[in-house]
């Protein structure tokens, strides 16, 4: 729970920073790295070349959420984010070798109704959120990278890497800071509270949240893991109303949630399927 809510102040916290969104990308996957480095073991261990490839996937989500928040609404970008599953789902049996189940059509469905909401509904620039159409596109984009991130991770887990989820997300950082340097030049000053808020980001938001999840994911079921995390998504755009007053409009709200109800069903239902197969 404590890494889910840690998770869930990145839209505030990076619409806070009055730096470009390239900057904030920038050093905030660099102190998140140094930090990831430093505090977890784990981190400094399983790396190899077959980590590369996912890493640069997690790279290019945590480059692409950053972007989608400068532009989008908080709500919009960790709601479109987290149709992460269904591309994992649609990409599985080409990359995996994993069919496609028919239970988990109706999961497709449910998120591409949730999706869908997003997209039909007309959006008004606000001052948090100046381009929200193509931050929507971004924030898509994200998801889709988040995807082939957790695809990758499955295809590390088989070949017995144990040590290369985190390996991989410290990776991930460093590929991100190194990726989004050159675009963020030049360099806008910084002012304390810039300072501050990429600390927390690096620090806190990243770092002391993936500590929380490496300390607790072994210790609670994977189901119960899974919809702890959902609490990301929901409490993420709590923040930014509270912080900055944006208020997401009611489409979105609603198609955020039946993503959210989707994925958690979908979670559920596999975790009962594993345990009737394993009785």
């Amino acid at each position: 729970m404590a890494a889910a809510l840690l998770f869930s102040t990145g839209g505030a916290a990076i619409k806070a920073a009055n730096l470009p969104g390239w900057q904030i990308a920038c050093f905030r996957s660099g102190i998140a790295a140094v930090t990831l480095l430093a505090v977890i073991p784990a981190a400094r261990r399983g790396w190899n070349r077959r980590t590369i490839p996912v890493a640069a996937a997690y790279a290019a989500t945590l480059i692409l959420f950053v972007l989608a928040n400068r532009l989008t609404t908080s709500a919009n970008a960790i709601f479109l984010q987290a149709t992460a599953p269904l591309y994992v789902l649609l990409l599985s049996p080409l990359l995996l070798r994993e069919p496609i189940r028919r239970a988990d059509l109706f999961y497709i469905a449910g998120v591409a109704a949730g999706m869908s909401c997003f997209f039909t509904s007309r959006q008004s620039a606000m001052a948090t959120a100046p381009d929200p159409a193509l931050g929507n596109v971004l924030a898509l984009a994200s998801g889709v990278a988040y995807a082939f991130m957790l695809l990758g991770l499955r295809w590390l887990g088989r070949r017995g890497d144990a040590d290369s989820g985190i390996a991989t997300v410290a990776a991930g950082n460093l590929l991100a800071f190194a990726a989004a340097l050159g675009p963020a030049l030049p360099l806008a000053p910084f002012t304390p509270g810039d300072t501050a808020v990429l600390l927390y980001l690096g620090i806190a938001q990243i770092g002391l949240a993936y500590w929380c999840l490496t300390a607790g994911i072994t210790r609670v079921p994977a189901f119960e893991a899974v919809t702890t995390l959902q609490l990301e998504v929901a409490m993420n755009p709590v923040w930014t109303w509270l912080v900055h007053g944006e208020r997401p409009g009611a489409r979105s709200l609603a198609g955020g949630a039946i993503i959210v109800c989707a994925t958690v069903l979908n979670t559920w239902r596999s975790g009962t399927m594993l345990k009737k197969s394993e009785g």
